[in-house]
This record gives structure tokens, C-alpha cells and sequence, in this order.
């Protein structure tokens, strides 16, 4: 099996830590963000996807306004790869700024890079873009 990785990301964004929970767990409005349907409820063991399925999993826990919990991968994980876990956490971070932290367990090592990339490149640079227009 390919040694794993753990991602940690955070991220600030113009928009009230609550909101961005609600926006990342409506599936209309996590569209908007990442450009295309996306498959996601609050509710524990619903099924998540997202890019035309590129991103498949399910919401283990959604803590409303601060955690969601889910076990995430991508078609680029290979059969034997396990899910992996992401955890988001959200935080006020000043007047009208809210702060998601990201731990990812158990990413492929062959996918690391690219699953790093992706938050930035198709989700806080786009969710930025969205609060901003």
C-alpha cells in the first residue's frame, strides 16, 4: 500500500464563519463555487460529490456552525487506497471574515500535490471570487 500524507490548510475569507459553513454544505451554492452539481446534505452518512464525481464520499458529521467531517477521494486514489478523512473547522476571524481550517488524513502519497493544489486552485480561489462579486 502507498504511504498516506496529512494535509493542513487555512484559509480567510470575506464572509462570516456560519455562512461559509452553510455554503459549503448547500448543494446550489457549493456549485457556485466549485462551477459544477454537487451532491451534499448536512445529514450523517449522505453521499458527497462533486466535479462530476472526480470527488465522491459521504458527510460523516456536519456540528453546526463549526465542523463538518468527511471521508473524501478522489479518481485519482488508486482501488487500494483507503478514503481519505477531512475535517473543517470554522472560526470568526474579525468583522465580516470567517476562517475554515483544513486537516486531510490519509491522502496518497501519489495524489498529495494535486489534492493540495485543488483546495486553492478549485475551492478558496473561486469561494473568494463568489463572496467578492
Amino acid at each position: 500500500m502507498a504511504r498516506r500524507s496529512i494535509i493542513h490548510l487555512s484559509v480567510v475569507l470575506p464572509a462570516a464563519s456560519g455562512k461559509l459553513f452553510a455554503m459549503y454544505l448547500d448543494p446550489k451554492k457549493h456549485a457556485a463555487i466549485t462551477g459544477g452539481a454537487v451532491t451534499i446534505s448536512a445529514t450523517p452518512n449522505s453521499r458527497f460529490r462533486a466535479f462530476n464525481g472526480s470527488l465522491s464520499g459521504r458527510t460523516l458529521l456536519a456540528e453546526k456552525p463549526r465542523l463538518i467531517v468527511q471521508s473524501w477521494r478522489s479518481t485519482n486514489f488508486h482501488a487500494d487506497d483507503p478514503d481519505s478523512t477531512l475535517f473543517l473547522s470554522f472560526y470568526d476571524a474579525g468583522k465580516n471574515k470567517g476562517r475554515i481550517d483544513l486537516v486531510q488524513l490519509d491522502v496518497p502519497k501519489a495524489d498529495y500535490k494535486g489534492v493540495t493544489e485543488g483546495w486553492q486552485l478549485y475551492y478558496w480561489t473561486p469561494w473568494r471570487r463568489l463572496l467578492a462579486g
